[in-house]
């Protein structure tokens, strides 16, 4: 059987769906497994063992070209199952004239049309992670083919091999000139993501409070398009030891990076999720506003790994200049940086 999974938007949207992959895999070890993603996500998917064949998504400008290819490239795949995790008419309407026998997607938007399997999940109340509904989805898609016993996937979800990411880490720090014992804390002030986040001033200022037992190194980590916000940040920390990291060699490089951290900070951004993938300690900082909660975008980490912050309840939901950074400095310090 081919199964596709479609998760072709945000960095984050798609790390939060890799435990739908593992579960779908694991449930169904003989069945290859497809995952329709965007060229930036895609080296990603490639590397992950639970996904058999990626499909990369180039939309074309024109409406009718673009679901004649999308039909073609389908096509050529003999998919007979689908799961829509990101539901789209664009995608919904491709599915529904190659026709592909079993399609599923939640049922919301107007794109509910093309399938023939739905599920209500009211995803706009954000009672659950991101996570846990695009689970659900391929736990009724078990269900439905009478799969019984369905287990719980399990982190990390983005692994290396550990002797790798050591040598990374060894060259790393080796080049830069940093002590081999200090803790390695990964900050990502980026605003790549689509969630509001800290200003400088306040990272400056969390990273001025953070302390350790046995010592630490700032490392200012920026993606592509975000170099001037690593060294804005930068100029903010002229009496303190730091360096910056710009990612220049793509995204799964960046991963093997964020893999040897000791810590991850940012907002609700794909880097984060990357770190929560590979259940590394993460701190995070996000709003109050429903759709947007720390709920909603729960890393992928085990609890004792990962913390979050809000704006106070007395406060805006989206005001992020309200939390109070110096208290967060201190309970991160404390969970993650002193024995």
């Amino acid at each position: 059987m081919n199964i596709l999974i479609v998760r072709n938007d945000k960095l984050g949207d798609f790390i939060l769906s890799l435990p739908s992959f593992e579960l779908l895999k694991t449930c169904m070890p003989d069945a290859t497994i497809f995952a329709l993603v965007p060229e930036y996500t895609s080296e990603l998917a490639q590397t992950c063992p639970f996904i058999d064949k990626v499909i990369i998504d180039k939309p074309l400008n024109n409406p009718i070209s673009d679901n004649v290819s999308l039909q073609k490239e389908l096509s050529s795949h003999k998919i007979d199952s689908i799961i829509s995790i990101y539901s789209t008419t664009r995608v919904g309407l491709a599915a529904f004239l190659t026709g592909i026998k079993y399609r599923l997607a939640p049922a919301t938007k107007i794109a509910q049309i093309f399938y023939n399997h739905r599920l209500t999940q009211g995803r706009s109340r954000s009672e659950k992670p991101e996570y846990e509904y695009n689970l659900e989805l391929v736990q009724k898609f078990l269900k439905d083919h009478g799969i019984q016993g369905i287990p719980n996937p399990e982190p990390p979800f983005l692994s290396f091999e550990q002797a790798q990411i050591n040598q990374l880490r060894n060259r790393f720090i080796q080049d830069l000139n940093i002590d081999k014992n200090n803790k390695l804390i990964f900050i990502h002030a980026g605003s790549g993501g689509s969630a509001n986040n800290l200003s400088l001033q306040q990272y400056a200022t969390l990273i001025k409070y953070l302390e350790s037992d046995t010592g630490h190194t700032i490392v200012l980590t920026a993606g592509p398009g975000e170099e001037q916000h690593a060294n804005n940040l930068s100029q903010l920390l002229k009496n303190t030891t730091h360096i910056v990291y710009n990612s220049t060699e793509g995204l799964l490089r960046f991963t093997q990076h964020i893999a040897f951290a000791d810590l991850f900070i940012a907002g609700s951004t794909g880097p984060l999720h990357i770190a929560g993938a590979l259940n590394v300690p993460t701190a995070a900082f996000y709003t109050r506003r429903r759709s947007a909660t720390p709920l909603r975008w729960q890393t992928l980490n085990t609890p004792d790994r990962r913390l979050a912050f809000t704006p106070p309840d007395t406060a805006d939901a989206m005001d992020m200049s309200q939390i109070d950074i110096e208290e967060a400095a201190k309970e991160i310090s404390k969970k993650f940086l002193k024995n």
